[in-house]
């Protein structure tokens, strides 16, 4: 049977706190004070979402615009193993599929006519959106559903945030930036425990080092 081929194009376009794709968490929810913005092309109706605010959350489809067209991968190396072990691209999340559709389950903060605030995204500045649909809880809550070898959420390593590098941050940026630093960004088939890593987090630039147990945050410096 063979199926024709079609073209999709993008609604909007996401605004985030991740500048990069460098720790930016490889699911939704990882990071709760992780914010950002869905703003729409403009030839999507300002009625489009009306209705929307009635829900609490909602589905993002969007693409892995930094991921090369041609660059698929049938066996991929999930990073939840270690990054040691194959298995098939359908049973993973990686990026490297035949279509770079990806799907995220954010937060819905407040609704307007040209853009949907919303919090606990997993999406780099910056992202393709095809389409929002709204989570629905009677169907899509599953409490008995199996998570195979992603069965249970990453651990997290603690964060020491020296006083003085916070000074000049608000409470939420403090909390995101160690939010996101405690889900150990470094490569995880490669964690040099001497090496200085970078990431660009809320528009600064984060350096730190972590161990198996720590991240200790080095420096942040403002993005210009």
């Amino acid at each position: 049977m063979k199926v024709e081929h079609f073209s999709m194009r993008p609604i909007g376009v996401i605004e985030s706190c991740f500048g990069e794709k460098f720790a930016t968490p490889r699911q939704s929810g990882l990071v709760p004070n992780a914010w950002g913005r869905i703003v729409f092309e403009d030839e999507v109706d300002s009625e489009a979402c009306r209705g929307l605010e009635e829900f609490s959350h909602l589905w993002i489809v969007f693409v892995f615009d930094q991921v090369p067209e041609d660059e698929v991968r049938w066996l991929v190396r999930p990073p939840r193993l270690g990054g040691n072990e194959k298995k098939g691209v359908f049973a993973t999340r990686s990026p490297f599929r035949p279509n770079r559709i990806g799907l995220s389950l954010v937060r819905i903060e407040k609704v307007t006519s040209d853009a949907v605030e919303i919090s606990g995204l997993d999406l780099v500045e910056g992202t393709p959106v095809l389409d929002l649909k709204p989570y629905l809880p009677f169907v899509e809550s599953v409490p008995e559903a199996v998570g195979g070898f992603a069965g249970e959420a990453p651990p997290s390593l603690a964060v020491d945030f020296p006083e003085e590098l916070k000074s000049g941050l608000d409470k939420a940026t403090r909390k995101f930036i160690s939010e996101a630093l405690a889900l150990d960004p470094r490569p995880a088939y490669h964690r040099d425990s001497e090496r200085e890593y970078g990431c660009l987090l809320a528009g600064f630039e984060v350096r730190w080092r972590a161990n198996e147990e720590t991240v200790t945050i080095l420096s942040i410096y403002e993005k210009l």
